[in-house]
């Protein structure tokens, strides 16, 4: 969510380049480094997100002990990696075998030919129950019919809000709440508390900051970035009054240093009290609701808003790709069904805690007392966006391609990060919406004109 995962979760700081499947280096012996060679050894590239650290720690004793397999981790922070991985998987030079893929990605990486395709080894793997991974997961991962990555942890979106302070001003949250019932709760809890604001909204510039959650709000008040014909949509009626009701809400009620404020920015004003609300990624919750956070049993948790569509929350993965050129295939998929399979959610929950399983995926994992015991505050919710997200069909027209925080196509992540610089802009109050969109509209049909009638 991108950068579409930084929808997700606080970063690590950065590691060194070639990190193995323990902090000690005994884990990488013999296995040759980036270019190691042996059909038992693994170069996996991916991002630097917790989930991720906790993956290492656990690789060498379970997955390698096991199976005789070496795994050498290379991480990097989000936007590294994605550069690093578009570099070795578009040249085919296999330095890496499998490497962390988003659900915007796959698609693209598997129409140019970069991935090898899983359906056979998940269909033939048992153990590893492809059909217990959620539809909407799956079907996001899936190209012409072929599955192309699996997921390692998933998200949507939902509203975060104060059960005490809407209960202290005599307030509701609905159990469906619409974009116009939220604006007004964010009015009447502006305040409420010395220093609190009535919500959190990202303005932070980047197409995986704040172009995610708005793009929510443009699909269900009716726009959209493109309509069916590729033409651009920046300043049709939908998408203006999207983008004019996210700047004025967040610039009216909502928090500090706005401009400045993404993903990581608002969890910390939530659980610093500073905000009543916070409309963002469902992964957030596991942080809110550890035993050291301030608002722990505070929060309630509601669908994200709507107003012309039945749901809108977004669906974000990161998941496991293959090298089409690697040439350690068979021992891919082994650390594939390990990393993203049943048993090492079990594995993360026994010897990590429940709070840090790489949840999102599986229809299992919600249905797994421990978990759910853990994770009781925000489980059914999130399970519920999950279901409810459809990235053929976000809004309330055709689309030429999927994606529901984004479009699905390669020239998006510089467009949705131009186009939010734009709109940062308009937050910091010095231009206007209108402005900012007449400028985005520009550089959306540029975009728009590589594929018109094609």
């Amino acid at each position: 969510m991108t950068r579409t995962s930084r929808t997700t979760r606080r970063v690590l700081p950065t590691v060194a380049l070639a990190v193995c499947g323990t902090l000690l280096a005994a884990a990488c012996s013999g296995a040759g480094g980036a270019g190691g060679s042996g059909s038992h050894s693994l170069n996996v590239l991916m991002v630097n997100n917790p989930q991720m650290a906790d993956l290492q720690k656990l690789t060498a004793a379970n997955f390698t002990k096991s199976t005789g397999i070496k795994v050498n981790f290379t991480v990097l922070p989000e936007d590294d990696v994605r550069d690093k991985i578009t570099q070795d998987f578009s040249s085919q030079a296999g330095q890496y075998d499998v490497a962390t893929i988003s659900n915007y990605e796959t698609p693209i990486y598997a129409k140019n030919g970069w991935l090898s395709p899983l359906t056979t080894e998940a269909n033939a793997d048992a153990s590893f129950d492809q059909g217990d991974i959620l539809p909407a997961m799956r079907e996001s991962l899936t190209y012409q019919g072929q599955v192309y990555a699996e997921p390692f942890y998933g998200e949507s979106s939902f509203l975060m809000y104060r059960k005490d302070v809407l209960a202290a001003k005599n307030l509701t949250m609905p159990a469906h709440p619409t974009w116009t019932q939220v604006a007004d709760l964010a009015a009447r809890t502006d305040g409420a508390q010395p220093g609190m604001k009535g919500i959190c909204l990202r303005g932070q510039p980047g197409w995986g900051e704040m172009i995610a959650p708005l793009t929510t709000v443009v699909n269900t008040m009716g726009g959209t970035w493109f309509d069916k014909g590729w033409q651009a949509q920046l300043t049709g009626a939908g998408f203006e009054k999207a983008t004019k009701f996210y700047v004025g809400l967040v610039r009216a009620h909502g928090e500090a240093g706005a401009p400045q404020s993404g993903f990581t920015e608002c969890l910390n004003d939530l659980e610093q009290g500073k905000v009543a609300m916070w409309y963002d990624a469902t992964s957030a919750a596991g942080s809110l609701e550890a035993k050291d956070s301030p608002v722990a049993g505070k929060l309630g948790y509601a669908p994200a808003p709507v107003e012309q569509t039945k749901s809108s929350g977004w669906l974000y993965t990161w998941a496991w790709g293959v090298q089409k050129a690697s040439k350690h295939q068979e021992d891919a998929w082994k650390f594939i069904s390990w990393a993203s399979g049943k048993g090492y959610e079990n594995l993360v929950g026994k010897q990590l805690g429940w709070s840090r399983v790489p949840a999102g995926k599986r229809t299992s994992t919600y249905a797994n007392p421990a978990y759910v015991a853990a994770s009781s505050a925000f489980a059914k919710p999130t399970l519920a966006a999950l279901e409810a997200a459809d990235p053929a069909s976000p809004g309330v027209q055709p689309r030429p391609a999927p994606g529901i925080q984004f479009v699905g196509i390669p020239e998006f992540t510089d467009l949705g990060t131009r186009v939010s610089q734009q709109l940062n802009s308009a937050i910091a109050g010095r231009t206007s919406v209108d402005s900012a969109l007449k400028s985005s509209q520009s550089l959306a049909q540029k975009v728009a004109d590589k594929y018109a009638g094609k």
